[in-house]
């Protein structure tokens, strides 16, 4: 029959136990573990207890090693070492505070949200490397996030889902994209209503697929022409006059010298809240936790956008840093 390991012997234990090895002093090996020292003394005895042997000896106030004391010593640091070497392992194979961090992320926000957060993730944590991982639409994302495939996703976000955590970043209205110089660029609005049997092109896949726009929109009858995969072949069929196209506000700033996006009429818009969604049981990672206030702090930063017009984060903290100089230096 297999022994078992003395419920008094402990990591914490161990760990204790060669602080004061190490340090030879009850003070400083307290010290060491910002623990006190009746801490240390209690835990050494504690250990000797589940040992059944002397570990030390007294001499006058000083507590003098014993060879078991010496073997112990040897014995422990290789158990720390190897658990300390586990925990990493298995964290790492977890997903948990790993040196990498895989980001899933919509083709549309590679423009100019994504570089924007990894560069202050890669300043908040050189360590980490971020991989990332485009997807057309969240359907194609949140899967793989859940089966920890990705560690994060920015896209859609789906705040009714118990197993996610969700931060909105930003509204993102739904616009008209026409060809520059089109009939409608006079347009302040665009009455989709009036706009039937005009060619459009959709996407293979998210609201802008054919039978999700139809849903959205009953009220819209256009010719279909076209289906294709990723929003920047979308845009770039709209740009060289194939077809028209309704389009996610967020892609304006990469393609606003080609096509113009012209808003929705008042009662037929339609919103999207992007942003960042993790899953519920990895809310204290690190990693994601860094990531977390990166974002959070974007959204103080950019006044949380409710307009589909994505704010340039450098742009937005010289203009913090210029009025709290102004508020200075009026008071």
């Amino acid at each position: 029959m297999q022994s078992r390991i003395n419920e008094e012997i402990s990591f914490r234990k161990l760990e204790i136990f060669l602080a004061y090895m190490r340090e030879g002093n009850l003070t400083t090996a307290a010290e060491s573990l910002d623990i006190s020292t009746v801490s240390v003394h209690r835990a050494i005895h504690s250990l000797q207890d589940g040992l059944r042997c002397l570990l030390f000896r007294h001499e006058g106030r000083n507590l003098i090693p014993t060879d078991a004391a010496h073997v112990l010593e040897n014995v422990a640091k290789d158990v720390i070492e190897r658990m300390e070497r586990g925990v990493r392992i298995a964290r790492e194979a977890g997903g948990y505070s790993s040196d990498r961090l895989k980001i899933g992320s919509l083709y549309s926000l590679t423009g100019h949200l994504l570089p924007e957060l990894i560069k202050a993730m890669s300043l908040r944590k050189p360590d980490v490397q971020c991989e990332l991982v485009l997807g057309r639409s969240k359907q194609d994302l949140l899967p793989k996030l859940k089966e920890g495939g990705l560690d994060a996703v920015f896209a859609e976000i789906t705040p009714s889902d118990s197993e996610l955590i969700c931060i909105p970043i930003f509204d993102d209205p739904v616009y008209f994209a026409a060809p520059v110089n089109s009939p409608y660029a006079q347009c302040d609005k665009v009455d989709l209503e009036q706009c039937a049997g005009e060619r459009i092109v959709t996407l293979t896949d998210g609201l802008f697929t054919a039978p999700r726009l139809q849903t959205a929109f009953p009220y819209f009858s256009p010719t279909f022409v076209m289906e294709v995969v990723d929003i920047f072949t979308l845009m770039n069929l709209v740009a060289s006059g194939v077809a028209y196209a309704l389009a996610p506000g967020r892609i304006r700033k990469m393609y606003e010298h080609k096509v113009d996006f012209i808003p929705l009429a008042d009662h037929q818009q339609v919103l999207q809240t992007i942003g960042l969604s993790f899953a519920k049981s990895r809310e204290r990672d690190p990693n994601l936790l860094a990531l977390s206030s990166i974002v959070r702090v974007y959204m103080r930063q950019t006044g949380y956008p409710a307009c589909g017009g994505l704010v340039d984060l450098n742009r937005s903290r010289r203009a913090v840093t210029k009025r709290r100089s102004q508020m200075a230096a009026s008071n």
